[in-house]
């Protein structure tokens, strides 16, 4: 939504906007771009006698403001209804669709074809370092955009890609997750091929080839040409060498190497799929390669946000296990034999409702300590997190979290913060206390 109001704001729309909870990026990049925030949904702000109201998915019936709308029969539409229509319509829509992945794929593949120089636009749901700003229209005709599987609005439930007239379509993985929308696996699948069956017979499905529920997707039915990666007879990634370069086949044969310093075998299959997708846009595979040993990554993708007393604190979006164990790993090859100190915030809808609280341990293992936030939870995460033994610490008080945190750290060590929300600030906190105490 702070994406979509980016590109209004461009437009020449006058935007503003509202929200129960305003931090950083998202809030700093729409303050730079004029964009009004407001906290808080009162219904006073019908005041603002907008042209129209663009209403994201957090808003549900209850909420005050949209009471107000509803009352009045002011005129609204979700985000993605308001982005096809004025934004997408005619231009060559690159979607980037899958339960991880979605923000830093976008986020190659927005680069490579900037690199290329095809001045695309794009919505991502983080802040490419390479551009700044998570969301820009363009004059050209490309687009990149990250195609969400959560659902449109609360007046419409279908999920937010069916929106989106893709031509080339990347489609990273599928696992379950949504568990506050998605009663399993099969429902989310179901919206996959929805979206799989709007492509064009000139488009392209970039498809993960180790996804068993990918491919059920694609059988069912896709018009469109396919191409793989992870795959032998398609894309695949050569293991990389010390210093995280690695070579990139199509069909068995080498066409390009990436040299870059990115973590994990996640962060090359992306790179795959990017490549992948630009390649149908026109920029050649060693081109996209080249371009992405310029790339910067994401904000909040492990990113250090800073180094005090030797410990290094890194802030990342992880809130899957599946995620969090990709992560902890990346991370585990850098580090070598140092301690990793893991901290979580189970904040999104499914971590919340304790869905996947049994898979936790496992996604945690790699790390030499872990500690968990347990402020908001129905569930208790002392039990689930048992398996792990000793290394675990939980605590519903922030104040209490960081100071066993920074009691237990030790030069050398990396601290892995975990969040999809802003968590209270941890990050500059955990950083100030480890300063003190090595001043002191």
């Amino acid at each position: 939504m702070g994406g979509i109001a980016v590109i209004a704001r461009a437009a020449g729309h006058k935007v503003t906007g509202c929200d129960a909870n305003v931090y950083p990026p998202m809030s700093t990049q729409l303050a730079a771009q004029g964009v009004e925030l407001i906290e808080g949904y009162g219904a006073e702000q019908v005041k603002l006698a907008p042209d129209v109201y663009v209403i994201g998915n957090v808003v549900t019936r209850g909420n005050p403001l949209m009471e107000a709308i509803l009352e009045r029969g002011l005129p609204y539409i979700s985000g993605p209804q308001w982005l096809r229509e004025n934004v997408l319509q005619g231009r060559w829509l690159l979607a980037v669709a899958g339960t991880h992945g979605k923000t830093t794929t976008s986020s190659m593949l927005a680069w490579i074809l900037e690199d290329a120089g095809l001045n695309p636009g794009f919505l991502i749901g983080g802040v490419p370092q390479n551009f700044g700003v998570s969301a820009r229209v363009t004059e050209a005709p490309f687009f990149v955009i990250e195609a969400d599987e959560y659902d449109t609005a609360f007046f419409d439930k279908r999920s937010k890609f069916l929106h989106y007239p893709a031509r080339t379509a990347v489609l990273n993985n599928l696992e379950f997750d949504h568990a506050d929308i998605f009663a399993d696996l099969g429902a989310i699948e179901t919206q996959f091929h929805h979206f799989v069956r709007t492509l064009p017979r000139n488009g392209l499905v970039v498809s993960n080839a180790r996804e068993q529920a990918l491919e059920r997707v694609l059988a069912k039915e896709c018009w469109t040409p396919v191409e793989r990666f992870d795959d032998d007879r398609g894309w695949r990634a050569g293991e990389p060498d010390p210093s995280g370069a690695f070579q990139v086949a199509y069909g068995g044969k080498p066409c390009a190497t990436v040299r870059w310093s990115l973590l994990g075998a996640h962060n090359r299959s992306n790179a795959l799929a990017a490549i992948a997708a630009a390649r149908h846009a026109g920029v050649p595979v060693e081109r996209a390669a080249e371009a992405l040993s310029r790339f910067q990554n994401v904000k909040r993708r492990m990113e250090v946000r800073g180094i005090a007393g030797g410990v290094t604190v890194y802030d990342d979006f992880a809130h899957h296990p599946t995620a969090i164990e990709t992560t902890l790993d990346g991370l585990r090859r850098v580090a070598g034999g140092a301690r990793i100190l893991a901290v979580i915030e189970p904040r999104s809808n499914t971590m919340k409702l304790g869905v996947m609280k049994q898979a936790l341990p496992r996604s945690l293992a790699a790390a030499d300590r872990v500690y968990c936030y347990s402020g908001g939870l129905t569930w208790d995460p002392a039990e689930a997190l048992k398996p792990l033994g000793s290394k675990v610490v939980v605590s519903a008080e922030l104040a209490e979290l960081i100071a066993s945190i920074a009691g237990d750290s030790r030069a050398g060590d990396h601290v892995l913060v975990m969040s999809n929300g802003g968590f209270g600030g941890i990050h500059e906190k955990l950083l100030a206390v480890l300063q003190e105490r090595a001043t002191t």
